[in-house]
């Protein structure tokens, strides 16, 4: 199942980005192809494996009717808190539980002194939890790494190689339902066209 954006896209009022981030990725943009290279002891697994089979985001939308709503009309509060309820108990999966695994994403900072990231946010697309809504617990992982990572990938592509645990983590930026540490942190390349 591939999970779409294109409701949260729709209903959250994006906030400008540097012009850096413009030229690279456009808000709610997942990761092309990679150049992935030998990924060793690690099992590399998609943003979709972290996404229960049975679980359809899109059927809680049905009846909604949110492209009617404006950002002014109180309806607006409280269709986006019941988005936000129905995301942070989004179901997990557990067959990871435990297991190195590499997945790409985008690092939202949670600890940082501006030189140095000690935990982040591993996110399956660029903006979330920044400047979207955050998605769903089951597309976010907490990640505490091993050695703090360069304030420089703020926002960028990276993969982050470490032991993927279920344990549901709230924080201001959103709530994740993953737990990882990061054995690894590297920056994400893209594949080069043939």
């Amino acid at each position: 199942m591939k999970f779409t954006l294109a409701v949260l896209v729709a209903v959250a009022t994006v906030a400008g980005l540097p012009a850096a981030a413009k030229d690279e990725y456009q808000v709610g943009e997942r990761l092309g192809k990679s150049a992935a290279g030998k990924t060793g002891d690690f099992r590399e697994i998609s943003w979709d494996d972290l996404i229960p089979a049975d679980w359809n985001p899109e059927k809680f939308f049905a009846g909604l009717k949110i492209e009617d709503l404006k950002d002014s009309d109180p309806r607006t509060l409280e269709v986006m808190q019941k988005i936000r309820d129905e995301w942070d108990r989004a179901p997990l999966v557990t067959r990871f539980n435990g297991q190195q695994v590499r997945i790409p994403g985008f690092i939202v900072p949670l600890e940082t002194d501006g030189k140095r990231i000690r935990e982040f946010l591993l996110v399956p697309y660029f903006g979330a939890c920044v400047h979207v809504p955050p998605p769903p617990a089951n597309q976010l992982i907490h990640v505490m790494p091993d050695k703090p990572v360069d304030a420089r990938l703020e926002m960028a592509p990276v993969w982050v190689n470490g032991v993927l645990n279920v344990a549901r983590f709230e924080s201001d930026m959103g709530n994740a339902g993953y737990q990882m540490r990061g054995i690894r942190v590297e920056e994400y390349k893209e594949a080069m066209p043939k």
